[in-house]
């Protein structure tokens, strides 16, 4: 069947279109924005959400190098009754299946990391689906479901990485409080930084080996539970649908007519 659509409608449209890639105003592709910044169009993952009066939090945990405190950050999050996110590689998997295993099972959400850890903005599309497919398998090996969720090592992204994520069944998500606890700050350091910026909607980067996480996590709990915070994981934060991102990387709910 062909359409028979007015030339001076396609006229409309394309000015508004023009319009609003000149003010940078988002185009709301599903689950990412694409904004005009620095002369082209670029995609936008998930750094935050807007969730208005609810003070929720996100804590999340990237899982590379090492192994040996997983399980604790697991048992001070029983203590303090809360669930959080694994953001997993494929090699750190291939090492520590029990620890992944009781990430899921303690009822964390657990997310894709890639296999190896790479700056996947260059390398080529194929690559980041053989990256990205092996640690949904695997997870859903251990722990009997595919990841929801993907964080780009060191992260690096560009408009193709987070297309193919998006094909693949996977949400693109950053974070907008870094911890820096990689760096060897003390568990006060940590803590202060957090503290200090978190906000209703925020994603906390945390490292599930980093020097003082041990000491620092029940701190930050303690303080932003006291604060009437509540943390909760990804999938209890982020919205599924009806949504937009704006050009800062923040999710809102669309507001009804």
């Amino acid at each position: 069947m062909i359409l028979a659509v007015k030339k001076s409608s396609l006229i409309v449209v394309a000015v508004v279109l023009a319009l609003c890639v000149l003010c940078g105003v988002f185009v709301n592709t599903q689950t990412f924005a694409t904004v005009y910044t620095n002369g082209s169009l670029r995609k936008i993952p998930v750094y935050g959400v807007d969730c208005g009066e609810e003070k929720l939090v996100a804590l999340t945990f990237d899982a590379a190098w090492g192994a040996d405190k997983t399980l604790k950050i697991l048992e001070i999050l029983e203590k303090y009754d809360v669930k959080a996110t694994f953001f997993l590689v494929g090699f750190w998997l291939d090492k520590y299946p029990e620890e992944t295993k009781a990430i899921a099972e303690s009822g964390c959400d657990i997310g894709n990391h890639s296999k190896n850890h790479l700056e996947m903005s260059k390398i080529s599309k194929e690559k980041i689906k053989e990256e990205l497919e092996y640690v949904n398998e695997k997870v859903e090996e251990l722990t009997g479901k595919k990841p929801a969720y993907f964080r780009p090592p060191f992260g690096d992204y560009d408009n193709e990485l987070i297309e193919t994520a998006q094909s693949m069944g996977l949400q693109t998500v950053q974070w907008s409080v870094d911890s820096l606890d990689w760096k060897g700050l003390s568990a006060t350091e940590i803590t202060s930084r957090v503290t200090k910026n978190v906000k209703n909607g925020s994603i906390v980067l945390f490292h599930n080996n980093s020097d003082n996480i041990l000491e620092a996590l029940p701190l930050v709990l303690a303080n932003l539970i006291n604060r009437g915070y509540k943390p909760v994981t990804l999938s209890e934060l982020i919205y599924k649908d009806d949504y937009y991102i704006d050009n800062n990387g923040t999710q809102h709910k669309n507001k009804e007519v």
